[in-house]
């Protein structure tokens, strides 16, 4: 709450500062004989930067640092006065201070010692978020001063502030970039010490999963068996069987709102098949776990086949109807920018609506709806919810739709959840199965670039 209206104070500022950059530009362009370099509005984003642009990237950068240095401050403190306290003790113990500083639930009773280091954090924060608010106070007001100074008819307002826009959106495609490469980079690391206790040829090649704490020495299901291949299996299957429901059915409709359908019916039935990509997952779960999965289990029944109560079949099903939006709107969207000029010089050239359809404008909207199966497809494999209420959580490896599986995901969020040390195998497993599906995604990407630069058409 303190730093939220520190950051409204900042606003404020910032709004003032431009009101005041444009009025004495106002100011200074009644001179005939010194007209203004930029246009007025200029004049105001230049104040509005200098006034408020340092002052939050201080406070951003103050916010990011200042608990970690709080709590080191506490943890020294700890460590002086406790010298027989382990580095896990000490750390417990300054989450304690946090989390009671903070009102929350703490793993031990509240002592002299423990309150003594509560009241010090809260008051270092107190004494911190002061500072904090003095310097990025007078750092807004320094710049608000100093930029109406700068402010004179030679002043080139357009270029610095354009010049000063660059560098920001530099600046977050930087971070986007950094952002991706922390995260592979974490990935490979984490991957690297489950390496060092599993084999990477068990992991790529073993046919069972069972990331379990051994109990015995003779027990396979406790020793720990981390065949990835079940859990890729039952991904690509959930992922086919979607992938079969919602490819034709959002491209036909694509094709259908595109060029057959008026324009009454388009205005109704697009924003209502969207709705479909708005609905929580997990309203798509109950549904394929209370409709769906009953339905083909009853129905498997008439015929005589056994049909598992949660099955890849569901789920598939399920989860092609929540990506048909996807596919749907996106081709539609890129079937619409195909120029009209190849459309007509098609119908002049004597081809029918479909021979249109299929010769011109698919192979020239080709590249945007690959891009739309392959989103659809990586929503299919990002998946969770959906299939952990429809699918279930066996590791099954098996390509009958019929019997129940699990993905790579539902078994990520699986090993991730609990009181497992986090140095185990088996949390561990959470970052070598990422990564490897990181990498899947990363080939499918690849190889859909090469398939559309193949088979695209160019138009003049």
């Amino acid at each position: 709450m303190e730093q939220l209206a520190l950051f409204f104070a900042l606003i404020f500022l910032i709004i003032l500062g431009y009101i005041l950059g444009k009025g004495r530009a106002v100011a200074l362009s009644g001179h005939a004989y010194h007209p203004l370099h930029s246009r007025l509005p200029y004049y105001g984003l230049y104040t509005a930067i200098w006034c408020g642009l340092p002052s939050l990237l201080l406070m951003a950068g103050w916010m990011a640092f200042e608990p970690a240095i709080a709590e080191a401050i506490v943890s020294s403190k700890l460590s002086a006065s406790n010298q027989n306290l382990t580095s896990d003790q000490i750390t417990l113990y300054v989450n304690d201070v946090i989390n009671l500083a903070s009102g929350g639930i703490i793993s031990r009773e509240v002592n002299n010692d423990l309150q003594a280091a509560t009241d010090s954090y809260i008051f270092f924060r107190q004494i911190s978020y002061f500072a904090m608010a003095v310097v990025a106070i007078s750092l807004s007001l320094g710049g608000l001063f100093s930029s109406l100074k700068s402010i004179s008819p030679d002043l080139r307002a357009r270029n610095k502030v354009e010049k000063i826009i660059s560098v920001v959106m530099m600046a977050c495609s930087t971070i986007a970039i950094l952002t991706t490469v922390g995260i592979v980079f974490s990935l490979i690391f984490e991957t690297l010490r489950f390496f060092n206790k599993v084999p990477l040829t068990e992991f790529l090649f073993g046919l069972h999963w069972s990331p379990q704490t051994a109990l015995r020495t003779d027990q396979v299901g406790g020793s720990g068996s981390f065949g990835a291949v079940p859990l890729f299996a039952g991904t690509m299957l959930i992922t086919f069987i979607s992938m079969v429901v919602a490819v034709p059915v959002g491209l036909m409709s694509a094709i259908y709102m595109s060029e057959y359908a008026g324009k009454k019916f388009r205005a109704f039935a697009k924003p209502l098949l969207e709705i479909l990509a708005g609905i929580p997952t997990v309203v798509y779960g109950f549904f394929a776990a209370l409709t769906v999965a009953p339905f083909f289990r009853n129905s498997g029944e008439f015929f005589g086949l056994d049909v598992s109560s949660e099955s890849a079949l569901a789920a598939g099903m399920v989860m092609g109807i929540m990506i048909i939006p996807f596919i749907s709107s996106l081709s539609d969207d890129v079937m619409n920018s195909v120029p009209q000029s190849l459309r007509d010089a098609s119908y002049a050239m004597g081809a029918t609506k479909s021979e249109t359809i299929t010769k011109v404008i698919l192979p020239a909207a080709l590249p945007g709806i690959v891009g739309a199966v392959l989103l659809a497809m990586s929503r299919a494999i990002g998946e969770t919810m959906i299939v952990v209420m429809a699918a279930g959580l066996a590791a099954n490896l098996t390509a009958n739709p019929l019997e129940a599986v699990t993905t790579v995901t539902v078994q990520i969020v699986t090993l991730l959840v609990g009181d497992q040390e986090f140095d185990s195998a088996k949390t561990l497993a959470a970052f070598a199965l990422g990564l490897l599906l990181f990498i899947v995604t990363l080939a499918m990407n690849i190889v859909a670039l090469k398939v559309v630069r193949k088979y695209r058409e160019k138009y003049d």
